[in-house]
């Protein structure tokens, strides 16, 4: 439960990896680096050095091997979060999407009932200021998605030369070809690097033919999904998940954590993919669903009764998937964890 407690703690900003060893006589052995340094483990015993030799740099979960054992070195998912500025029309469902994505959205606007728009779609923050004087108390990170949606290229000017500044993970401009290019020539002028300026992603979004709102919105969010999910991490400890392991209610629960750690082939779902399973019979989320998440249901409940954890290995290529309707041909490893 230690190690929980300290996933919730760490500064998600940071570098963060976990090994944890999933066969052998070490098995269940965790270790978590943040940014090289060891700041847990449950078991000193272990010659970790051998293990931190092994990550690769290629910023990918996976597993690793020592001697006669492996371990799944997984990287934790960044905290991110989107800042819309202007509370348009397209703005609407952007916001309805990241409270879909779970992404904490933020949402910029001078006019009161823009902004009152905001907060009825359900934006988690809403600052009814100038943008200028907004964006000063938004310090910005690597994991800040900035969305410039405002209803005219001065506010996009203002919003970006102060945008441009921070750091961010992604910022996104609406407008033609012709309207961008006056922006960003302005603020060249004014001292901003070119460089800086060409890593702007405008006009905003994927080129989809998009031409509604919804589209547009639609989109933008594609853009910024496609730019997270090419960043470091795809282990997926949801705060559904994480509650259910920390909340004292469920403490006396036998529980056992499922993590997809390897796959090959057209697998449902990603590695890193998690899966919670109680005594009780409840399951918090999903590796997939099918008579794959079905058996490995059955094994978390054998495992739960033996206490004891286990490297689980299911294939879905042979003829019983495909009796069950399965259009994913793939093999996948499953790490079924004791919570303790």
């Amino acid at each position: 439960m230690e190690f929980f407690k300290k996933l919730q703690q760490i500064d998600k900003s940071k570098d963060n990896r976990i090994l944890t060893i999933v066969s052998g006589k070490n098995m269940d052995s965790k270790l978590l680096l943040s940014n090289g340094e060891i700041v847990y483990t449950n078991n000193n015993k272990v010659n970790w050095q051998q293990w931190i030799d092994q990550i690769t740099q290629n910023s990918k979960s996976q597993i690793i091997t020592v001697g006669d054992e492996k371990a799944y070195m997984e990287f934790l998912t960044q905290k991110y979060n989107v800042v819309i500025c202007g509370a348009g029309h397209i703005s609407m469902p952007i916001i309805s999407m990241c409270k879909l994505l779970d992404l904490p959205v933020t949402v910029i606007d001078d006019r009161t009932s823009f902004a009152n728009n905001a907060r009825n779609a359900g934006a988690d923050l809403v600052v009814c200021e100038p943008f200028d004087s907004a964006l000063d108390q938004i310090k910005g990170d690597n994991g800040t998605f900035f969305v410039i949606v405002t209803r005219g290229h001065r506010y996009d000017q203002i919003c970006l030369q102060k945008i441009i500044q921070k750091e961010n993970a992604y910022i996104g401009m609406i407008g033609s070809k012709v309207r961008v290019a006056k922006v960003l020539d302005y603020l060249e002028e004014e001292g901003i690097d070119r460089e800086k300026l060409n890593k702007v992603y405008t006009p905003i979004g994927l080129k989809i033919g998009s031409e509604t709102p919804a589209e547009i919105a639609v989109s933008i969010m594609a853009q910024i999904i496609e730019v997270k999910n090419k960043k470091i991490g795809t282990s997926t400890y949801s705060k559904e998940i994480m509650s259910y392991i920390l909340d004292e209610k469920y403490q006396d629960m036998p529980k056992a954590l499922i993590t997809i750690v390897s796959r090959r082939g057209s697998a449902p779902r990603e590695v890193g993919t998690k899966m919670l399973v109680l005594k009780d019979g409840t399951m918090i989320g999903t590796i997939g669903g099918g008579c794959v998440e079905a058996d490995i249901r059955q094994s978390a409940f054998s495992c739960i009764d033996n206490q004891e954890s286990k490297l689980v290995r299911a294939d879905m290529t042979g003829e019983e998937a495909e009796d069950d309707g399965m259009v994913c041909g793939g093999i996948v490893e499953l790490f079924v964890e004791i919570i303790k």
